[in-house]
């Protein structure tokens, strides 16, 4: 009988749904959807910036169809995938946030963004309003679609640049010069 308890115990805890990832307090969902596409949380970590001492900026998670830790082999699928970034500081200001994206995107491409660059201005428009301390962007890629960016839920945008755009938008955090190395792996679930 205590066989039976253990194994009905047991598939209950296998059946149960996971649970968000808490990174730096921030709940990180277990999954999100992209163009009808479910998404699985893949990985997630904190973007720190050094000033006086390392500061939380934002919380990343990166979300795909399926768990990979290949950051090429991510970055160059032409498949549904999604990035989650949750402000946490009041350091980050919508100047400093196109700034950084700029230097990813210049990054990411070696200097070259001048085939993507008017996809890269386009894409920028979404951090002109004002950010805050638990602003939510949700940054997807749809293949059908192109890029589709939501603020706090509201639709920010859509950047039809094709993959040439993905994969340097993807690069900028999980490529060989990642905006920052510790989320780079908390993202590719290290």
């Amino acid at each position: 009988m205590n066989t039976l308890v253990r194994l009905v115990a047991l598939l209950a805890v296998i059946a149960m749904p996971a649970q968000a990832k808490e990174v730096a307090g921030v709940d990180m969902p277990d999954t999100m959807d992209a163009g009808g596409t479910q998404l699985v949380l893949n990985g997630a970590g904190v973007r720190t910036k050094r000033i006086v001492m390392n500061v939380d900026i934002y919380v990343g998670g990166l979300y795909l169809q399926e768990r990979s830790s290949d950051a090429k082999a991510i970055i160059a699928a032409d498949e549904p995938m999604a990035m989650k970034l949750h402000m946490v500081s009041k350091l980050i200001t919508s100047e400093r946030m196109e700034e950084a994206t700029t230097e990813g995107f210049d990054n990411a491409t070696g200097g070259n963004t001048a085939p993507i660059q008017q996809h890269i201005d386009a894409f920028m428009a979404v951090f002109k309003e004002k950010i805050v301390p638990d602003d939510v962007f949700d940054i997807a890629y749809v293949p059908e679609q192109g890029v589709v960016v939501h603020k706090n839920g509201k639709p920010s945008g859509v950047v039809d640049g094709g993959m040439p755009f993905k994969q340097a938008l993807f690069a900028i955090w999980l490529g060989d010069k990642p905006a920052h190395e510790g989320l780079r792996d908390g993202m590719l679930g290290k």
